[in-house]
């Protein structure tokens, strides 16, 4: 008996045909996304990938001079209360304090804002994938990326501004 192929794939893709069946398997599975759909997702990455490189320098410089401000704590820490001649530089721990927390609230910010942008890339991908729309969202993550990135920028200056005082220049 030869096997009616059309018929066959017709009862793959829409189900057993009996009374009633308005059933279609293909109408649930979503259509993957073309190779051109995906390149141009992946064109479009690349600017928030370029932002990403420059956080990761920019949360690194955070780090070192976060790092340079603990070290000289610890050294004022160290001094001790009887070298009347490098007892006054103790008077700078407060400040030290004060830029120790600006520098971790600029980290914080450079890492929400890089966390930002790595949500965009994932929803750009998976709303292309999904074929669905992702303009609105993708515009609201890179809005609060760019906005976490200038806290993090003013917070930097202001800790610089700061550090310029003349208590740094003695050792």
């Amino acid at each position: 008996m030869p096997v009616d192929t059309n018929r066959l794939a017709r009862t793959i893709v829409n189900g057993p045909a009996f009374a009633g069946n308005n059933f279609r398997l293909d109408s649930m599975i979503p259509e993957t996304s073309s190779v051109s759909q995906l390149s141009q997702v992946i064109s479009q990455a690349a600017a928030p990938g370029f932002i990403l490189a420059a956080l990761a320098a920019f949360t690194a410089l955070l780090i070192a001079r976060q790092n340079r401000i603990v070290d000289r704590t610890i050294v004022l820490n160290g001094i001790s209360d009887d070298d009347p001649v490098k007892c006054r530089l103790k008077a700078d721990l407060p400040r030290l304090l004060r830029r120790a927390a600006m520098m971790n609230r600029a980290i914080l910010w450079a890492l929400i804002s890089s966390i930002a942008i790595t949500v965009l890339v994932v929803v750009a991908f998976a709303s292309a994938l999904l074929h669905i729309q992702h303009e609105v969202g993708v515009a609201i993550l890179f809005i609060v990326a760019l906005l976490a990135f200038t806290i993090s920028l003013v917070e930097f200056a202001r800790e610089v501004r700061i550090a310029l005082n003349e208590l740094d220049h003695y050792g």
